[in-house]
């Protein structure tokens, strides 16, 4: 009886070891810019996207462009890298405002085998100094509290 909880258990040890070696594994960390340019794994960096420095090339499926640190308050100053992507442009690659790139440092430059697009969102107002007065809405919070502000009403 013993002998099976012993060979039970090693089983189960070296497969939850087996498991969080694989996971550790396949993890791709986040690195600067610097520490992308002379990583010899695969990483992630994000950046800014150079807009002036974007080049395509349809026959060879080859996107060219590069990035600049995002926390850098002068994009002339800030360190940049050349990143290559080979495959399609990402849909939103024209609106986007920065990148995550997740490649690996070659010859050419940070060859990247994935494109995450940041985009600035839709969704989001412009910051104004003004306050809405919600007492002025028609019937409905604040205002008449025995009136229901109805699809019609407003």
């Amino acid at each position: 009886m013993k002998a099976k909880v012993v060979i039970g258990t090693l089983i189960i040890m070296a497969a939850m070891a087996w498991g969080i070696s694989s996971f550790f594994g396949s993890t791709i960390q986040y690195v600067s810019i610097a520490e992308a340019r002379t990583a010899d794994r695969t990483v992630q960096v994000l950046g800014k996207i150079d807009t002036e420095q974007v080049k395509y090339n349809s026959t060879d499926s080859r996107l060219e462009f590069a990035i600049y640190d995002p926390q850098a308050k002068d994009k002339a100053n800030a360190e940049s890298m050349h990143i290559v992507y080979y495959g399609t442009v990402p849909g939103n690659f024209d609106q986007a405002t920065s990148v995550v790139c997740k490649g690996v440092n070659k010859e050419e430059g940070f060859v990247a085998e994935k494109l995450l697009v940041k985009c600035p969102s839709k969704y989001q107002g412009e910051v104004t100094e003004e306050y809405q007065d919600i007492t002025q809405h028609k019937g409905g919070v604040m205002g008449d509290t025995n009136t229901a502000a109805t699809p019609d009403s407003l």
